[in-house]
């Protein structure tokens, strides 16, 4: 069972987000907060797998600051930023504040049940438009200078990575690669390091750019 908290500061849209996810059988909706400060007492007070978690909230702390603190305070929370801004500014700010992934509120229900089952293994979850955008940020970024730094990674560096922007979990790649969780950990710290970046959607960008998923830019 995935637990959910909602953060949003609709009560409407709480309700409707609620009836949606608990009428799925892997699925409980276990809190509700209405602003950032509140979801922060909340992720303490109930150790949610996942945090559905809106961007623009008018009254007290908003969606970024609040994904900010529990990141630091519960780093493995997952966070899906819930918003209304298809605008790669909010994208980069969402990643940088330690977001797992963001979906629009225009998504179809599927896809939001699609991207907390994602972000719930410790996967990234971006919408298909944020995911190009990303993909021609980065692009940009390499072809005005920005360090490439991937000829630093180690061969096994090379291969978490892969299997990081694949998709699979840190136990997945250790059975894969017959390592124990705790390498695997070392290993990503390593290779981040290296790489001068901090979330897994930033890897993922890295990843399909170098043409490491079998289809590069």
């Amino acid at each position: 069972m995935i637990k959910i908290l909602l953060v949003d500061d609709h009560a409407v849209v709480r309700m409707g987000l609620k009836m949606l996810l608990n009428n799925h059988a892997e699925m409980e909706v276990v809190g509700e907060a209405s602003e950032g400060n509140e979801g922060i007492e909340k992720a303490h007070e109930l150790s949610p797998d996942v945090i559905v978690m809106d961007l623009s909230m008018p009254h007290g702390k908003d969606g970024l600051s609040a994904t900010s603190e529990i990141k630091k305070q519960l780093p493995n929370v997952a966070i899906l930023i819930l918003t209304m801004h298809d605008d790669e500014e909010y994208l980069f700010r969402a990643i940088q504040a330690g977001a797992s992934g963001c979906i629009l509120k225009s998504a179809p229900h599927d896809e939001l049940i699609q991207a907390i089952q994602s972000v719930s293994k410790g996967n990234a979850y971006l919408h298909p438009s944020a995911t190009k955008r990303l993909m021609e940020e980065y692009l940009i970024g390499i072809r005005d200078g920005e360090a490439d730094h991937f000829n630093l990674l180690s061969d096994r560096e090379r291969e978490v990575l892969t299997l990081i922007a694949k998709g699979y979990s840190n136990k997945e790649i250790g059975e894969k690669l017959s390592i124990s969780v705790k390498t695997v950990e070392t290993h990503k710290g390593n290779l981040m390091e290296k790489l001068q970046m901090k979330t897994r959607p930033e890897l993922v960008a890295f990843a399909l750019k170098k043409g490491l998923l079998g289809y590069g830019m």
